[in-house]
């Protein structure tokens, strides 16, 4: 097993644990993302220039992981969703809160 798969299973070792936070993020805590066959985890830390949102996504525990970093401003979001699930998980900023919610998926 490579040091970055390690680092993977660790980061979301320690995500799961912080998964009582389902509705809202605090900064720097992890929490687990769920999308069927594609799991993950997702953070956020405060900048200058907005929160960052870092989401680390993989395909079951052999799949290469993926980073996406999101910039939020109040107001915005990001979702993710696979084709195989019905819904996708949205990240959002609502002024100085990050919250972290289910939501129908757009057809392609």
């Amino acid at each position: 097993m490579s040091i970055r798969n390690i680092l993977f299973a660790v980061a979301f070792t320690l995500a799961s644990l912080e998964a009582a936070y389902a509705d809202g993020l605090r900064p720097i805590d992890g929490m687990s993302i769920d999308l069927g066959e594609v799991s993950g985890v997702a953070y956020y830390t405060v900048e200058g220039d907005g929160f960052h949102v870092v989401t680390t996504l993989a395909q079951g525990i052999a799949g290469t992981p993926i980073r996406v970093v999101s910039v939020l401003a109040p107001g915005q979001r990001v979702a993710f969703s696979t084709p195989y699930q019905a819904d996708a998980l949205e990240i959002s900023r609502n002024g100085d809160s990050v919250l972290v919610r289910k939501v129908k998926s757009v057809p392609n």
